[in-house]
């Protein structure tokens, strides 16, 4: 199996980690072997419930039972991606009211960003340095490592770029521009948060300027940080909202958010403004639906926090210089990139699941499932003080 994988499957590294999956359950991912190995990174943020939550699980068995896909998106009414979106809508702020279903995160951001263009008939973009907001032309344009887009040149022209948390940088923004888009949370940068709320005057300089800010919630949305989405801890609401990745407890799923008024704008001028054939599966949508009410009827979310002081007080070691992040989204620094690399491949011996950050060598993504417990939050930060201890010069 791993041969063929490697020759019939495209890689995206020279090294893949290879572990063969037999199946998931919780907090858990069992090899060929039946050994469990426990996940501290739930597939990259996606895994909100952990593998397999039987809700979720029942929610997608239901639906495919009944109908799957019929119809390309926006022409048929289906239930599923109804009552989600008028629940989703129930849960944010008014003016994000009109959410529109796509396949993945980075389509999410093609969206946005047409949305954005279409909505003020303007064509440039402000985006951070050290962004990522996805892989296509359109999504890379706006990502802010060269590292990763110089092999792809020519990409969609027109960007600036300002430094996160920079205030100076502010003015940047100007008439000229359609959108800013930030992440709440820089996520491959290594969990950086905002800081003297540089998100609010952010707002205040697109208001200013007539310019939609664009945030990305792909990766803090749905409880990661502790509340639904990270912008509540930071006072600032977009006009335009991208989720994705633990949008469906590890189906593929992301959306743009907007009010109604906003999303208009792709009906016409032209009509078809934006297509998608899968967008909305009717399978998906009940899969987020479930994924949305298990999270807003328990105590996942505020317990989220919770977590969080754990693993900050467990995690205490020479070799650890600070712990970046909010709720389940942290990022332990480390003091080089070849510690974290040790430690990561040290403990998937050990059957603990780590993995990096994509412009931060020297961070260790700690991202687990929401479900997670408390033990096993303590064998887990067991095994990375362990190998930390381990570790030789």
């Amino acid at each position: 199996m791993k041969k063929d994988f490697l020759h019939y499957q495209a890689q995206t590294s020279p090294h893949p980690l290879t572990l063969q999956v037999s199946r998931a359950s919780g907090s858990y991912i069992y090899d060929q072997d039946n050994n469990a190995h426990l996940d501290f990174v739930a597939g990259v943020s996606a895994c909100t419930l952990g593998h397999c939550h039987p809700k979720v699980v029942d929610a997608i068995t239901k639906q495919a039972s009944e109908y799957m896909h019929v119809m390309v998106y926006g022409e048929y009414v289906q239930e599923p991606a109804v009552t989600y979106t008028k629940f989703l809508a129930s849960l944010l702020p008014s003016n994000l009211e009109t959410t529109y279903l796509v396949n993945s995160g980075t389509e999410a951001i093609e969206g946005a960003l047409k949305l954005a263009k279409r909505t003020t008939k303007r064509h440039k973009i402000v985006a951070a340095h050290n962004s990522y907001h996805g892989n296509t032309m359109g999504s890379m344009s706006v990502s802010g490592a060269e590292s990763q887009k110089s092999a792809y040149r020519p990409l969609v022209p027109g960007t600036t770029f300002i430094n996160f948390n920079s205030d100076k940088d502010l003015e940047k923004i100007t008439t000229d521009t359609a959108a800013v888009i930030l992440e709440t949370i820089q996520g491959g940068a290594g969990f950086i948060v905002p800081k003297n709320n540089f998100l609010q005057k952010v707002r205040a300089r697109c208001t200013a300027v007539g310019a939609l800010l664009i945030l990305d919630e792909i990766q803090p949305g749905f409880g990661r940080t502790g509340k639904l989405f990270a912008f509540e801890h930071y006072n600032c609401v977009p006009d335009i909202l991208v989720i994705g990745k633990g949008m469906a407890s590890g189906m593929p799923v992301g959306a743009f958010v907007a009010s109604n008024q906003i999303m208009k704008n792709l009906q016409s001028n032209p009509k078809l403004g934006h297509i998608t054939t899968f967008g909305g599966n009717p399978v998906i949508a009940a899969a987020s639906l479930a994924t949305l009410q298990e999270l807003t009827s328990s105590n996942l979310i505020i317990e989220t926090l919770e977590k969080e002081k754990l693993f900050k007080k467990l995690l205490k070691h020479k070799y650890i210089t600070e712990i970046r992040g909010k709720g389940l989204m942290l990022a332990v620094m480390l003091v080089n990139a070849d510690i974290t690399n040790y430690v990561v491949m040290h403990c998937a011996k050990n059957r603990l699941i780590l993995f990096w950050l994509l412009f931060e060598p020297k961070a260790l993504r700690i991202s687990p499932p929401l479900t997670i417990s408390n033990e096993e939050i303590r064998q887990g930060c067991a095994l990375i003080l362990e190998a930390l201890d381990s570790y030789k010069k």
